[in-house]
């Protein structure tokens, strides 16, 4: 018995080894190009940073650029703001657009393996360059925003601190859909998870498909709404369009790259934090339906 463990355990043992082996790639890739950049420049958002000859001189200064960022700097806050609102319109759009699409797309039609790669080349596409080149050729609109001259009735109904965002979400609609792809693709798996068989307990039972809607697909695809609404949060946080990162990209130079460092980790921790609450949620309604 004693020889059985140890082979198990020894077995098990290279299992693991094996598995470590194939992780150490993207380990080393992780702590390299992520982990070491990510911890340098959280370590530089409390230093003064000036450009020498004998490289980076650095100063320590504790919370003076994070404070500064919100106290002395009268563009960031506003900014920071206005981009979270646009991002707080824009993940629900994308979220109830993929899935509309998604819905559309498991449905057994000719060609449907043709549609489907149409909704994902914009993923394949959509860099900076072309997406800056559709923007100012006037396409990431829609066309009856104006001509029904709808800004102006959201401006006239609309607080400005909130009618500015929509609007520029909606300006830029049907770029911000192009962000779908990834989305699609995940709802598209998610419905494989979801068995035929119990659509078809569903239908003998004389459900409709409404209710099979609420009852069985959202049920089920809720771990993949979750994982795209967790994924399309870092996606429009890195936005080409996004003001925060225009700030920082604009200001590197001239405002120091300690104070420009502060400004990325504050907004990574917002970012970071807006995870946490969309995990706390979705794990509330998690507990619900188990016990429903």
């Amino acid at each position: 018995m004693k020889g059985v463990k140890r082979s198990k355990l020894s077995m098990n043992g290279r299992e693991a080894l094996t598995g470590y082996i194939f992780l150490a790639p993207w380990l080393i890739g992780l702590g390299l190009f992520v982990a070491y950049p990510l911890l340098f420049t959280i370590y530089m958002s409390f230093n003064d940073v000036r450009i020498t000859n004998l490289g980076l001189q650095m100063d320590w200064i504790g919370l003076q650029n994070i404070t500064n960022a919100f106290l002395k700097d009268n563009q960031f806050p506003v900014i920071l703001f206005e981009e979270l609102l646009r991002t707080l319109i824009a993940i629900p759009l994308i979220i109830l657009f993929s899935l509309f699409v998604s819905v559309m797309l498991n449905i057994k039609f000719p060609g449907r393996t043709v549609f489907r790669a149409f909704f994902f080349l914009p993923v394949i596409f959509s860099t900076g360059s072309v997406l800056n080149q559709l923007f100012f050729q006037g396409a990431g609109g829609l066309q009856i925003l104006e001509q029904y001259d709808i800004s102006a009735f959201i401006l006239s109904n609309f607080p400005k601190v909130l009618a500015e965002p929509l609007i520029s979400v909606l300006d830029m609609l049907v770029i911000i859909l192009w962000y779908s792809g990834v989305q699609v693709l995940l709802f598209l798996v998610g419905f494989q998870t979801i068995g035929q068989q119990v659509y078809e307990a569903a239908r003998i039972d004389g459900s409709t498909m409404w209710m099979t809607l609420w009852r069985i697909t959202l049920p089920g695809l809720t771990p993949f709404i979750l994982l795209n609404t967790i994924f399309t949060i870092v996606d429009m946080s890195t936005f080409p369009f996004s003001g925060v990162m225009s700030y920082i990209t604009g200001n590197m130079n001239t405002a120091g790259y300690g104070y420009i460092s502060a400004i990325a980790f504050i907004y990574s921790l917002i970012i970071f934090v807006m995870i946490m609450v969309v995990l706390a949620v979705f794990s509330k309604i998690s507990g619900r339906s188990r016990r429903g």
